[in-house]
């Protein structure tokens, strides 16, 4: 089982994110340390036969967490639950937040791997995505990162406005070499409900078109597995070993629960996978939380119809596929009752997938087109 919080503040908002993220002047984080500890404790009563791989810390920003906070709840993941030996405990965090002591306290709090948010290694196009580091602030992140976690991450973002492909060439390889093994590289898409939606509805910008796109997606897999960081999935490029074990938590479709503000959980009880939802609004979490032990709605169990849908969709994200057994398995629903096999074997015809034996997976030109081919293979 994975364990995700998530710390829904941040110092100002992104014009591109559509997660949960909150600005607030003051924050007392011995509240939210309570308040998470007791949503651990009900989780625990809940689902106490566990054993935990994998804690993240995502937001958000929760590199502005209080290092002792982040201790108090690795601590009390661990006196919960059975933790594995070589759990691992990420953190993500933004280089503006980055500061050599307090990358210490977190390191001896028990986190283990880190994620910064660098986004790009151009100042101009650093301002445009709105974030609040330079790119020598990115740099000095990165080397600390690498000075005191022996796993770390940067993400960047690519096909943005104006943006040539030997520019982005030569910023990739830029990162390669930055690089500790890991690296999360995500084409820059624009969401509902955020400024860049109302930017880009009024024409203030414009991002690559599909085509466009595409070729960018290609540039970045033909020098990802030329540098012997092959994506592992979709957006997620590593070299053996670096994989970031919670996010392949979700793509296996295992167990996790979610903690804090707008959360999501996944997790099996007595044959059933419930899903569930924390409150967005972190005020309102809170006294959720004070009153009934836990800030979710009601659970929700996922239907085996949706289950398999959900597996497929996860599973297909991966550069190894997955198998028609753990389909099977998980969902509980035999494979060609759900699929229609002559659609399936015009997916592969046009070498958009590949079936090898009980293994299915799609191919580079397949995951470019993979939101179209789930919907068009399934019944």
């Amino acid at each position: 089982m994975g364990v995700y919080i998530h710390w829904p503040f941040c110092k100002s908002r992104c014009p591109y994110c559509d997660f949960n993220a909150h600005m607030r002047d003051n924050i007392d984080q011995e509240q939210w340390a309570v308040a998470y500890l007791r949503s651990l404790e009900f989780y625990a009563k809940k689902i106490p036969d566990k054993q935990v791989i994998s804690i993240f810390f995502g937001g958000g920003t929760p590199s502005l967490m209080e290092a002792g906070l982040v201790a108090s709840i690795i601590d009390k993941v661990q006196f919960l639950w059975s933790v594995a030996n070589d759990i691992e405990i990420t953190l993500e965090a933004n280089p503006t937040s980055v500061e050599n002591d307090k990358l210490i306290a977190f390191k001896d709090a028990g986190i283990n791997r880190l994620s910064l948010g660098v986004q790009a290694f151009k100042n101009d196009d650093l301002k445009f995505l709105g974030r609040e580091h330079n790119v020598e602030e990115a740099l000095r992140a990165i080397e600390l990162a690498k000075k005191y976690f022996n796993k770390s991450s940067f993400d960047l973002i690519y096909a943005r406005p104006n943006q040539r492909l030997s520019d982005w060439e030569v910023e990739l390889r830029r990162a390669i070499e930055l690089s500790n093994g890991h690296l999360s590289l995500y084409q820059l898409t624009i969401e509902r409900n955020t400024p860049f939606f109302m930017r880009y509805s009024r024409g203030e910008f414009l991002i690559p078109d599909d085509i466009k796109g595409a070729e960018f997606y290609h540039l970045t897999q033909d020098v990802m597995e030329g540098s012997g960081l092959p994506a592992y999935e979709v957006s997620n490029h590593a070299n053996i070993g670096n994989e970031c074990r919670h996010n392949l938590i979700y793509w296996h479709m295992a167990d996790y629960i979610g903690i804090g503000a707008g959360a999501h959980g996944r997790f099996t009880i007595a044959g059933n996978k419930y899903s569930t939802r924390d409150h967005s609004a972190p005020e309102i979490w809170l006294e959720l939380v004070n009153d009934n032990g836990h800030g979710s709605h009601d659970w929700r169990i996922i239907s085996q119809k949706e289950c398999f849908y959900e597996i497929l969709m996860m599973g297909l994200r991966l550069r190894d596929g997955l198998s028609i057994d753990r389909i099977e398995e998980l969902s509980r629903k035999r494979f060609y009752d759900m699929i229609d096999q002559e659609k399936l074997q015009t997916v592969i015809s046009q070498k958009w997938a590949i079936k090898d034996g009980d293994n299915i997976r799609l191919t580079r030109e397949g995951l470019l087109r993979l939101n179209a081919i789930i919907p068009y293979i399934t019944f």
